[in-house]
């Protein structure tokens, strides 16, 4: 019998990619959809991210790792920084899905899913928030999330992108 859950992680892919670029390590994508499957029983992975044309190709293998991947649109600031802000469209995605999926993962750092994580704690719905950097999260997801907060700090060996072309030179 399979005693698996059906859970849904929603990553803010911004905040996870500058989370751990702080950190001094770039994410593998391939190996990060694996662990939240295998540590979390993540049957769906929600990446909001930010829409731009030139980014075609990683587009295309953040789907052929697993991802469903919810574009949004870039405002260029005046400094020339694209801009993508996705909080909204990851908490309506959580609470479109709602009864579809067992417990949700969080994947931020950004207090402003502070509520968010309060609401699903007290519906039993909320399985972790896994916050990209313990030093840049938010004291708020921290006390929302009270125990149920896990830290990518200590996983680069884990999930570490290496070059394998690069190696080979």
């Amino acid at each position: 019998m399979n005693n698996k859950e059906n859970n849904f992680a929603f990553i803010d892919s911004q905040n996870l990619y500058l989370g751990v670029q702080e950190l001094g390590w770039r994410l593998d994508n391939n190996r990060f959809r694996k662990y939240l499957f295998d540590k979390y029983d993540v049957r769906t992975a929600y990446l909001f991210i930010g829409y731009l044309p030139q980014n075609q190709s990683l587009y295309k293998s953040l789907q052929q790792a697993g991802y469903v991947l919810i574009f949004k649109s870039i405002l260029i600031k005046k400094n020339k920084e694209p801009k993508g802000n996705v909080d909204a469209d990851l908490v309506l995605q959580v609470m479109i899905d709602f009864k579809t999926y067992d417990k949700a993962v969080i994947v931020s750092s950004d207090g402003d899913f502070q509520s968010l994580v309060q609401y699903l704690d007290s519906c039993n719905k909320l399985k972790v928030v896994l916050s990209p950097n313990k030093q840049t999260c938010s004291v708020l997801l921290e006390r929302a999330a009270k125990s149920k907060i896990d830290y990518m700090n200590n996983l680069k060996k884990k999930l570490e992108y290496h070059n394998i072309m690069k190696k080979h030179r």
